[in-house]
């Protein structure tokens, strides 16, 4: 998914149809080479997922050299497994399921602190609404639980706005400001394109923990953009 897609749902707009779960014909293409034992095949999954297979890694773990090592324990997996991968999936959803796994159970034996599982459900239980409190009128004024002040609109073109590079460089930096169970949830879910499914098997948390972590994490990111739209004057 691009920039302007996640901007997209953390606005509130569709980002287009839901992409399809089995691998693509450039993907089948880039399999058969990879099982010939094609060196530039491998070169070039490494050119399509490494960077991002790095920036996953770290969500899990406490450094970038753990996150290295985790990268090349994946990478490892992908040959060992490749005979094995059933087309039951996207080729890029299976390798970062792969990765997921691995780095999620090296975190938690490099940290030695809760399982995902867990604190993803502390995090949903946590007193920590996706719209503040504040932004609602009480039950002491007329229209109580009513906006306070009316959602501002973004702009005559909100999509130039979504889509400036500076605007995207805050949504990034906004989205590494997540808690760590929501900005997992929704780099997974809205930067890698998993479904709902497979954030849920990849994490290992429940179905309805996913929905709660997606939308609480997608209103921070909202949130953020509005902030940012406000400074900037986008706001109409």
């Amino acid at each position: 998914m691009t920039p302007r897609e996640v901007s997209g749902r953390a606005a509130g707009h569709h980002a287009g149809a839901v992409p399809g779960t089995a691998p693509s014909t450039d993907e089948l293409s880039l399999i058969a080479s990879l099982r010939r034992g094609d060196e530039s095949a491998f070169a070039e999954l490494v050119r399509r997922h490494g960077a991002m297979l790095q920036r996953v890694a770290r969500m899990f773990v406490p450094s970038d050299s753990v996150a290295e090592e985790v990268v090349q324990e994946t990478w490892l997996g992908v040959l060992q497994g490749l005979e094995r991968f059933e087309g039951r999936s996207t080729l890029k959803t299976w390798i970062f399921r792969i990765l997921v796994n691995r780095a999620r159970t090296r975190g938690e034996r490099e940290s030695r602190t809760v399982s995902f599982s867990a604190l993803a459900a502390e995090e949903c239980q946590a007193d920590d609404p996706a719209v503040g409190p504040d932004r609602f009128r009480d039950a002491a004024v007329a229209y109580p639980g009513h906006w306070t002040v009316p959602l501002p609109r973004w702009g005559d073109d909100p999509e130039k706005w979504v889509t400036s590079q500076e605007t995207l460089q805050h949504l990034r930096a906004a989205l590494q400001q997540l808690p760590p169970a929501q900005r997992s949830v929704v780099t997974l879910h809205d930067v890698q394109e998993f479904t709902a499914g497979e954030v849920c098997e990849a994490l290992g948390i429940t179905e309805a923990n996913q929905r709660v972590l997606l939308h609480r994490g997608r209103s921070k990111l909202r949130r953020a953009l509005e902030t940012h739209f406000e400074k900037r004057g986008a706001m109409a």
